[in-house]
């Protein structure tokens, strides 16, 4: 892809060094940023662990995501909880996660056609902007201390509508923000970052939730400001950015156009099976949605338990993430990936189980951890196997996944426990995983086969495994 590191001597023309301006051509093509320092040391065997921060734009956009994550999850704990309080029902924090994943599922098409039509920043930008009057009207409901949960409802479809936007336009951003060599890396740093908001996000939530600044200026009221706080935040840096991706399909709108994302996964094994890996384990075997009951009726640990509990599974990925900076991964990608969501299925059903928030705060650790190692494979395999100008498109497919697996998990998991109670609801849902890892090894060799996150290892899974089948036949 012409992506770097090149020491050929070049030839200059009226002063301008022409390899490097057909150089900078090809990178923007190809949706990579320029390259820079920051190699992996093979004599080692470990790598440059802020190679991706040598970039200005990742830097800021980083420093963006992180304030905004911890809002973000901030106000999703002072919404779980606020609509608990008001209904005490399972059921209403499953339709949370409903209202938040149907718009992914509505705007699928459209939002990842904008992603690669328009430029992906201003898309941002629009997107979170919506999300900032959202968090406005919330903190205003709290305010006047509404006692019904369906203007809550409302509005949370709203900011899902600007997730399903936001969503393909931010994963297809990250490539323009680094050089192709950096790029793991940059992964495994967008997921660590992530992971510390979600630590300080929930118990930063929780905290706020129990402050008794004002008589009317406290719980979810305190918190939803807290969280518009944060959105301004993300506006000011990310508007601040010096890259301008600009419209990267250039083909007029059709039918073809717009379902190419869905065809091109379809047809991309090794794609399909990482995605959808993710999607049925993580459907059964969250169960996020249901820790208000276990931090209220089960552990008996209050707000600031619950806090806990949501920051639980974010250390443990947090510290897979810091170690994969040192050890990125570099072989056997497919089968690590399978091991990891077995063990998720597994530390799934000890949390279940038990009746100590120290042994659940644990097992909450180990399936954060485990989830780490398929986020970051997942994340490379989707844009490493992905063409530039696709990358909107596919990201939004990779979208609904990761919604169906997370929202439409969270309103499963309350629907379930609804039935069953929440105990059951969640070992159900662990030993579900389990079940669907040792499908997924079989149904996608190519999965199990993908050795290096690179370009090249991926298309050679993908041509192993269509000569197996061509030998079947």
């Amino acid at each position: 892809m012409g992506m770097a590191g090149f020491a050929a001597a070049s030839w200059v023309v009226g002063g301008e060094d022409c390899t490097h301006q057909s150089k900078r051509r090809q990178r923007r093509s190809s949706g990579w940023s320029s390259p820079g320092a920051g190699r992996y040391n093979y004599n080692t065997g470990m790598a440059q662990p802020a190679a991706a921060f040598l970039s200005r734009d990742f830097l800021l956009y980083q420093l963006a995501r992180v304030v905004v994550i911890m809002g973000a999850e901030a106000q999703a704990l002072a919404v779980a909880w606020q609509v608990y309080q008001i209904t005490h029902r399972a059921i209403d924090l499953g339709y949370t996660g409903l209202i938040l994943f149907l718009p992914g599922l509505i705007f699928i098409l459209p939002a990842g056609h904008v992603a690669d039509r328009f430029d992906r920043r201003h898309v941002i930008l629009v997107c979170y902007a919506l999300q900032a009057v959202c968090s406005l009207l919330l903190f205003h409901l709290a305010w006047q201390g509404i006692d019904r949960i369906w203007p809550i409802f409302a509005l949370l479809f709203v900011i899902g509508t600007g997730r399903a936007f936001s969503g393909p336009a931010s994963s297809a951003l990250v490539p323009h923000l680094v050089p192709q060599e950096h790029f793991v890396n940059a992964i495994t740093w967008g997921s660590a970052i992530f992971q510390i908001a979600n630590i300080v996000g929930p118990a930063l939530g929780g905290v706020l939730f129990t402050l008794p600044i004002h008589h009317r200026l406290h719980g979810a009221a305190l918190v939803y400001l807290c969280a518009l706080a944060a959105i301004l935040w993300f506006l000011i840096l990310v508007g601040s950015l010096h890259v301008r991706p600009g419209r990267m399909e250039h083909r007029a709108i059709s039918k073809e156009v717009i379902l190419a994302g869905f065809h091109y996964v379809a047809r991309t094994q090794v794609l399909l099976g990482s995605i959808s890996l993710d999607l049925f384990a993580v459907l059964l075997g969250g169960a996020v949605a249901l820790m208000p009951i276990f931090a209220q009726d089960i552990l008996h640990a209050g707000p600031r338990g619950l806090g806990m509990l949501r920051a639980a599974p974010a250390l443990g990925a947090l510290t897979v993430s810091l170690w994969l900076m040192v050890r990125p991964i570099r072989r056997s990608a497919g089968a690590r990936m399978l091991i990891c969501v077995a063990i998720f299925g597994a530390a799934t059903v000890l949390f279940g189980l038990s009746r100590s928030l120290p042994l659940s705060l644990a097992a909450l650790c180990i399936v954060g951890a485990s989830d780490m190692v398929s986020v970051v494979i997942r994340a490379s395999v989707l844009q490493l196997a992905t063409p530039a100008e696709m990358r909107g498109r596919v990201s939004a497919v990779n979208s609904l996944f990761i919604g169906a697996s997370n929202e439409l998990g969270e309103f499963e998991s309350g629907l379930t426990a609804q039935w069953w109670g929440a105990v059951r609801a969640v070992v159900i849902g662990g030993i579900g995983s389990l079940i669907i890892t040792g499908l997924w090894s079989v149904f996608f060799p190519s999965l199990r086969r993908a050795d290096s996150l690179t370009p090249e290892a991926l298309l050679n899974a993908e041509v192993e495994q269509t000569a197996q089948e061509v030998r079947k036949l």
